[in-house]
């Protein structure tokens, strides 16, 4: 996620770290190009019937900028859920740590169980980047049953059900009451919930059909508009064409690019941010040593 301080109107104009425009600038420039080539051969040849009206693009540039917002908006709400997925995990790890803490009397079963709490937390958001669990889990787990999770077919849920066995030994053991045992497996059940939810975003991408046509309707509106404005605004032509690839290739691309909140994008969600404070919060609960806070790397989070 772009972290940047606040900066001046002009500066944000020409920002293009963390834009559509990183991405967009070639296809742009091939429609500028274009632009100007049929620009050229329209003033050289003067062909009759090489231009069309400007009719047609009015109104096929009003429903595709409707189509646009609509995916883009579709595309947020992707973003904005899984944000608030993520609220949910560091809200819930902290109850459920708080809860360890004062329903066991042990402080060494409240120490591990926390510690599998931050395991969770890093082996969620390095399944829902592809990466392998171990990494950030070993310590915690140890090396055997984070090599076990890892194997398993959904590591976090491996975790979670460790953390579940370890509660019915303590329940067995009279060391957690029926009521104290509902209550950690309730939280236990949340935290199922919310990765449920993160894969569920993941899992179900932006119909492969709606995206393939929304680009091959911005790709044929940005490619055809200069035979529907040559005739009336003539060397202009290009420049006119930059203003709208701009804006119709940069909405595509933003939807595109936030419709993904788990990777490792510029503006895709800082999952590693995320399970650091989750980290540094119940690390200092515990007594462990406390990670320092994590910090964007050329104004971005990851």
């Amino acid at each position: 996620m772009i972290v940047r301080p606040e900066m001046s109107w002009l500066r944000m104009v020409f920002m293009i770290h963390g834009t559509s425009l990183e991405r967009t600038r070639l296809r742009i420039l091939a429609a500028v190009l274009f632009a100007a080539l049929v620009t050229a051969a329209k003033k050289h040849w003067g062909l009759e019937g090489f231009t069309l009206t400007a009719l047609p693009f009015t109104l096929v540039g009003l429903a595709l900028s409707i189509f646009l917002g609509f995916r883009n908006n579709a595309a947020y709400d992707r973003w904005w859920e899984a944000r608030k997925l993520w609220g949910g995990i560091v809200n819930n790890t902290r109850t459920f740590a708080r809860q360890a803490d004062l329903y066991l009397e042990d402080p060494d079963r409240v120490r591990t169980l926390v510690r599998r709490t931050i395991a969770w937390t890093h082996a969620v958001r390095h399944h829902l980047r592809g990466e392998p669990t171990t990494e950030g889990t070993a310590e915690f787990l140890g090396d055997s049953e984070a090599a076990a999770a890892e194997a398993s077919t959904n590591a976090p849920v491996a975790v979670l059900i460790g953390t579940a066995r370890l509660l019915r030994e303590d329940w067995r053991a009279g060391r957690l009451d029926v009521y104290a045992l509902a209550q950690l497996e309730g939280t236990l059940a949340t935290l199922t919930d919310l990765l449920g939810g993160c894969e569920r975003i993941l899992k179900t991408p932006v119909p492969w059909p709606y995206s393939v046509l929304l680009h091959r309707l911005v790709a044929f509106y940005c490619f055809a508009l200069p035979f529907g404005v040559v005739q009336d605004v003539g060397w202009a032509t290009p420049a006119i064409t930059l203003l709208v690839a701009y804006a119709m290739f940069g909405l595509d691309e933003i939807g595109e690019d936030i419709e993904r909140p788990f990777d490792l994008d510029p503006n895709s969600l800082p999952l590693t941010a995320i399970g650091n404070t989750i980290h540094r919060n119940l690390a200092e609960q515990i007594g462990d040593p406390v990670p320092p806070a994590a910090k964007p790397a050329a104004f971005t989070l990851t």
